[in-house]
């Protein structure tokens, strides 16, 4: 079987910035996605820059039998991944109770189960080889979320979860670390219903800088990354105010973006 980095959410934003980044490293790449088309498209640049070119495996991870799917295709072309790089996900703007329990619940199968299946599924070859895990989490993650209530703790079992794996694979010697971005220009805010503020203008980082610094990461194996500058002092300030006014700073700060 034939070591491969999988990349899911390859289809735009830190997705395929991650794909370019960890081709241009010299990785054999699997990417994962619903939409083809892009993926075919990220595909044919990676090879027309004189990469290997990625395998395209078309799935929606929202699907409970998606992940075995996904395996079983890899499977059939002699690939197993030495690196997972869990970046699907997506996030909706609005009050719990307003919002689509559909779509919430989606949102949950996506961010949470697919991401812990593809982590559980792989992990026998990841230890291995003695690869890695990226899991793309959010400085969402840090914070309680009113206004986007479902997607900030979903990034925050992320958090929680790539923490508890890297203590429990280090013996094995595989690295786990958690991306944690801050405001990035993508269709993410597009598809969440957010419209970017002045608050946003000021943390964003583009969706290159924040697969550079995760490819870094993992490489160096650090337990979480924070791209840019404004963003790593979130968690310290968090720590100087109670909970409390974290929550009603947040719940403003959300109203601004309608």
């Amino acid at each position: 079987m034939r070591p491969v980095t999988l990349i899911t959410g390859a289809s735009s934003g830190i997705g395929a910035a991650l794909a370019q980044v960890f081709a241009e490293h010299g990785h054999e790449l699997v990417l994962v996605a619903r939409r083809q088309r892009e993926l075919t498209t990220l595909a044919d640049t990676i090879a027309a820059s004189g990469r290997a070119r990625p395998t395209v495996l078309p799935a929606d991870l929202e699907q409970p039998d998606a992940v075995e799917r996904v395996g079983e295709a890899l499977q059939a072309q002699g690939l197993e991944p030495d690196i997972v790089v869990n970046n699907a996900g997506f996030g909706l703007f609005g009050a719990f109770g307003a919002l689509d329990r559909a779509r919430q619940r989606a949102m949950i199968d996506l961010n949470v189960r697919a991401l812990s299946d593809l982590s559980y599924a792989f992990i026998e070859p990841i230890a291995r080889h003695r690869g890695g895990i990226l899991n793309v989490s959010s400085i969402a993650a840090y914070l309680p979320g009113p206004g986007m209530a479902v997607y900030y703790a979903t990034k925050a079992y992320v958090l929680s979860f790539t923490e508890a794996m890297r203590a429990e694979l280090a013996p094995h010697g595989v690295r786990v670390t958690v991306l944690c971005p801050g405001p990035v220009p993508s269709e993410f805010q597009a598809r969440a219903g957010f419209r970017p503020g002045f608050d946003s203008a000021v943390l964003k980082v583009s969706p290159a800088a924040v697969a550079q610094e995760g490819y870094r990461g993992l490489m160096a194996n650090k337990r979480a990354v924070m791209p840019g500058i404004g963003i790593k002092f979130v968690p310290f300030l968090l720590r100087l105010f109670p909970r409390s006014f974290i929550l009603g700073a947040v719940g403003r700060f959300q109203l601004r973006q309608r």
